[in-house]
């Protein structure tokens, strides 16, 4: 091929013709790419949250399916005085501008109290330590039932009058009572009663002041 052949290919009107159309063809599916995404994620588009607490979980998923969003479980609590399935807090405020198709994370309320797994305190924690522990948990506790050993350390749990062992399952609501020691040992508690015993049985003594020795009579 000649340099001139060359020239007039390249200069032909039918060669720069086949390139503006395929720079067309690259223009349009680029065009028609970004413009799907832009449908399909509608980007730019706001919807405002709306309000859900208190709601049933079937209503709260209606309206957010209403107002074009995803209604999505994360968690779950137990309050007594709502119905179980209750939306009881919502991961986006209500009233934010959000895009649409965003997930919105719900918490309900559960058919149930939770159940805690007992925690290894009998013989292996302080008092304070015990009470501090148990209240993170959620538990209310009574007060300490005292009972003969080293003072303030645990020795039992135990929830309406029943010993708890470490590791049982323990409903969230359920009340404790920490067993713990009162600084006495038995044989404290023997040689206090000991003591006890000769006074009650012992040699009454009355004082006379017109005695000579002393005033003391054994009667």
């Amino acid at each position: 091929m000649t340099l001139k052949e060359l020239y007039d290919k390249m200069t032909s009107r039918y060669l720069w013709g086949n390139i503006l159309a395929m720079i067309l063809v690259i223009a349009l599916i680029i065009f028609l790419t970004l413009k799907g995404l832009d449908i399909y994620s509608r980007h730019g588009e706001e919807v405002t949250v709306p309000r859900l607490k208190g709601m049933t979980y079937g209503e709260a998923r209606k309206s957010l399916e209403a107002a074009g969003l995803v209604c999505v479980v994360a968690d779950s609590g137990y309050v007594p005085r709502y119905a179980a399935g209750t939306v009881l807090d919502q991961g986006i405020e209500p009233g934010m501008k959000v895009k649409a198709g965003r997930e919105v994370s719900l918490t309900v309320n559960a058919s149930s109290p939770p159940t805690i797994v007992m925690l290894d305190l009998a013989d292996n924690s302080s008092l304070r330590e015990a009470q501090s522990r148990l209240e993170a948990l959620g538990f209310k506790l009574t007060p300490p039932e005292y009972i003969n050993g080293e003072k303030e350390w645990v020795y039992g749990v135990k929830s309406n009058g029943k010993n708890v062992v470490a590791g049982t399952r323990v409903s969230v609501t359920s009340v404790l009572t920490l067993v713990v020691g009162n600084g006495l040992t038995d044989d404290d508690m023997s040689e206090e009663d000991s003591l006890e015993t000769e006074w009650e049985y012992g040699e009454e003594i009355n004082f006379d002041e017109n005695s000579n020795d002393g005033g003391i009579l054994a009667e």
